[in-house]
């Protein structure tokens, strides 16, 4: 009896430990995709640098969107599209406004194959941006809806972020001085602003902020942090609405550390959104319309650059060198091989777009632009 028990004790610290890993994935290898590189056209008009800013997929249909800059400074909308990932076409963009003109396209979403952006351009007598919408019409050009500069700015004005498409047509994601904001919108030719409304506005819970957006079964989803009333640190926080206008926030946890949520996917019957936890980034996974704490993984360097879902799970870019993280339902993380060290800096853009087993990964570093596409394999299973 006494000779068996150290065998005993042994047996079982192995199958603990072997679970530890299968559950973390903290002593897998890397998935090592083959990444292929991506040349995107020049867009009609002069030559000039390519600014690179978001992508995005649906429908079969892939887009990256941006601009382009000449020597002087000068910028122009730029859009491109492709059915597979590897063949692009530009696409025309047809500006309805002086600053339209010049708008820099900053975040993208689809919605049945078809585009929406968000611009921007500087300027007036105080240098605010000049925010635009653009939808992409039937002939595949992409034309600005303009606004009325109180829509998107004004004296509340803060920023403009995310853009989602859904069933209920679109969303954008942003903040306002009162508090959180939504922008909706039935068919991408006018937006709303819905603001310092119960649940976005600030309050005794806390001051909000909104990072990103993603449509549901049952409507929409914001998700950011709160900064609650009389503590310096800040707790993640979700905001579900039926309709873009009536909204309802629930604070995810009230611990010591800040901790916020950056990224929000739909993955089948769950979403998954990520953020900070501590000091590493970490996901929460909501089924059944319940949230609960998931995996950790990473490093807390910086911010989450993007989340897609690619291949049964979801694929996480961050600013903390190169990997990035793969989940199949934001429990265990593995590292992901990609083709560049992700930049952080705040005059740096990455971005990350999936479908099926494909995902886009594009990075703008200021100087010049990449873009790569792989099949896989995400997880080293």
């Amino acid at each position: 009896m006494r000779a068996r028990r150290p065998l005993a004790v042994l047996g079982l610290i192995a199958v603990l430990l072997a679970g530890c890993r299968s559950t973390g994935h903290a002593e897998s290898e890397p998935a090592r995709p083959v990444w292929r590189p991506v040349t995107l056209p020049a867009p009609p008009g002069p030559p000039g640098r390519l600014m690179l800013r978001d992508a995005t997929a649906c429908a079969g249909r892939w887009f990256v969107v941006g601009a382009v800059a000449d020597a002087a400074g000068g910028t122009r909308p730029a859009a491109w599209t492709s059915t597979d990932a590897a063949s692009w076409t530009a696409l025309r963009p047809v500006p309805r406004s002086p600053y339209g003109e010049e708008n820099v396209l900053t975040a993208a979403a689809c919605r049945d194959g078809r585009l929406a952006a968000v611009g921007a351009k500087s300027g007036g007598v105080h240098g605010n941006p000049r925010i635009s919408t653009w939808r992409q019409a039937a002939d595949g050009s992409l034309v600005e809806v303009p606004a009325e500069f109180e829509v998107f700015g004004g004296p509340d004005a803060v920023n403009v972020g995310r853009i989602a498409g859904g069933p209920r047509g679109w969303l954008i994601a942003g903040n306002r001085a009162t508090g959180a904001a939504a922008w909706v919108s039935a068919d991408g030719t006018d937006f709303r602003l819905v603001s310092a409304v119960p649940g976005l506005a600030a309050d005794a819970g806390g001051r909000p902020w909104a990072a990103d957006a993603t449509a549901m079964p049952s409507g929409w989803l914001l998700v950011g942090s709160v900064l609650p009333s009389g503590r310096t640190g800040v707790d993640p926080a979700v905001w579900s609405s039926p309709d873009g206008l009536a909204w309802r926030r629930a604070v995810l946890s009230d611990a010591e550390t800040a901790e916020d949520l950056q990224r929000v996917v739909r993955l089948g019957e769950r979403t998954v959104a990520v953020g900070r936890r501590g000091d590493r980034l970490g996901a929460w996974v909501e089924e059944g319309g319940r949230w609960r704490s998931g995996g950790a993984f990473g490093a807390r360097t910086g911010a989450v650059w993007g989340l897609a879902a690619v291949s049964g799970g979801v694929l996480a870019l961050a600013a903390d060198g190169a990997t990035g993280w793969f989940s199949r339902d934001g429990d265990g993380w593995s590292p992901v091989v990609l083709p560049v060290a992700v930049p952080p800096g705040n005059d740096r853009t990455v971005a990350v777009a999936g479908s099926g087993d494909v995902a886009l990964v594009v990075v703008d570093d200021g100087a010049r632009v990449r873009v790569w596409s792989a099949g896989g394999p995400w997880s080293p299973e």
